[in-house]
């Protein structure tokens, strides 16, 4: 199945939606994709049997499928990534990597549309994507086992996670963060794919779709999500070790390696790979999953604090 959240032209408002043959099938008002999580099964029956309305997909404007997570975590677990971009600086990846799924907590107020503009961050002169895939937990609980808690994610979707470079770096040298680096736009979407949908696609630790990026039209990321080191059975596991995960939480898998300009840049410069700049148009895909595309809009003015 594949759910949207997505603005009615019947009555402006959000709705739940089940995609089917190009057109959304929507749930009543006050019904929240949010709230379907743990019955999605069911609630597509209902969706297909007795829908408030059937929209052609290309009608409405879509949100992230889950528009304010409860949390958003972000983790780091693609190899490829970690070992070039350590390894362009004259580093060697961290040993703790290898035994800590590490991760950090996003901004769920700053989550995007699949296709809404991206503003780069206030002050920024280093502004990156991050190709990566999101998973949203279905199903809570605490202290779960790895082999257990992959059965706990409702769906996967595309995530871009939007980083300020130049922020990120200022502020891991004092011991905190990613913070103002981090938080100023993650876009999800289009559509929350149940992990039914992917099962003849099962490889390795994850699937085997591809994913890629590009700007204005010319290809800069490729790898896929097979190459993921840290299973989502892991990185669930970790992430609710001691505490609890909810309904709606975000999961998002790191940068693919390649899925960054920060890694690209590193390898083959600069100049070959810049920064993103206003007027940019970036496309972040993943096979099965949908796209999400967006064009970059100048920063807002920097406030000085004193």
């Amino acid at each position: 199945m594949r759910w949207a959240t997505y603005i009615s032209p019947t009555d402006g408002a959000e709705h739940a939606g089940l995609l089917r043959s190009g057109s959304l099938h929507g749930m009543p008002p006050g019904v929240a994709l949010i709230d379907l999580l743990g019955e999605l099964a069911s609630a597509g029956r209902r969706a297909l049997a007795d829908p408030w309305e059937v929209v052609a997909e290309s009608a409405v404007t879509l949100r992230a499928p889950i528009p304010v997570p409860p949390s958003m975590r972000d983790f780091y677990a693609f190899e490829e990534h970690v070992v070039t971009a350590r390894r362009a600086r004259g580093l060697e990846p961290e040993p703790d990597w290898y035994e800590l799924p590490v991760f950090y907590f996003s901004n769920p107020a700053a989550v995007l549309g699949p296709y809404d503009p991206v503003p780069i961050s206030p002050g920024s002169q280093r502004f990156d994507y991050e190709l990566e895939i999101a998973a949203v937990v279905g199903r809570g609980g605490s202290d779960l086992r790895p082999d257990e808690a992959e059965s706990h994610i409702a769906g996967y979707m595309v995530c871009g996670d939007w980083s300020a470079r130049d922020l990120q770096r200022r502020e891991m040298q004092l011991g905190l963060g990613p913070a103002k680096g981090k938080d100023g736009a993650t876009s999800l979407g289009p559509y929350l794919v149940t992990p039914d949908e992917l099962a003849d696609r099962r490889s390795g630790r994850a699937y085997d779709l591809r994913m890629t990026a590009s700007v204005n039209g010319k290809p800069y990321s490729a790898g896929t999500f097979a190459d993921i080191y840290w299973t989502y059975g892991e990185m669930l596991a970790y992430a609710s070790r001691g505490t609890r995960l909810v309904p709606g939480d975000v999961i998002g898998s790191g940068t693919v390696g390649t899925g960054c300009i920060l890694e690209l840049s590193l390898v083959h410069g600069e100049e070959a790979y810049r920064w993103l700049r206003p007027g940019d148009r970036v496309r972040l895909e993943v096979e099965r999953l949908g796209h999400i595309e967006a064009e970059i809009q100048p920063s807002r003015p920097v406030i000085p604090l004193r």
